[in-house]
């Protein structure tokens, strides 16, 4: 597996960012000012894009991973390697995330503990219902990593 923070040419990978958020205006808000991270084995298999949002705080805005490359750990592999490239710069990570309970359990498995909840993220900000699971999602869960 490899790492590569990609620099350029940031909307050539919109196909894969989309299935972590459907909205390509919101996707625009914050790529161009994020740290595009790539991991291959390989082909391309995960992304994620991290902010610096305030002095030391960091936010992940947005981890894909292609469907059939799912479940086998590529998007924990890029949050561990994320987590090794903030450390000493880092002092809290946060990532926000529609209410679905597998969503949080694996952000929570990765080390990230709920923090505080943002009512009507979606409904507000999306120009269209957004479902997960049958399921629409209203609220944005907001999860913190400490470092």
């Amino acid at each position: 597996m490899e790492v590569k923070i990609i620099e350029n040419n940031k909307m050539d990978f919109l196909d894969l960012l989309l299935l972590a958020d459907e909205q390509e205006n919101m996707i625009e808000k914050y790529l161009h000012r994020g740290n595009l991270f790539a991991l291959y084995d390989g082909d391309l298999k995960s992304i994620c894009v991290i902010t610096e949002e305030n002095d030391g705080e960091y936010e992940l805005k947005n981890l894909a991973t292609y469907k059939k490359y799912q479940k086998q750990g590529y998007g924990r592999s890029l949050v561990k390697y994320v987590f090794k490239y903030y450390k000493g710069k880092c002092k809290v990570m946060f990532v926000g995330t529609g209410d679905n309970a597998i969503i949080i359990r694996f952000y929570e498995n990765c080390g990230f503990k709920i923090s505080h909840k943002v009512i009507n993220f979606f409904t507000d900000n999306y120009d269209k219902p957004i479902f997960e699971n049958g399921v629409q999602l209203v609220d944005m869960i907001y999860l913190r990593k400490d470092f």
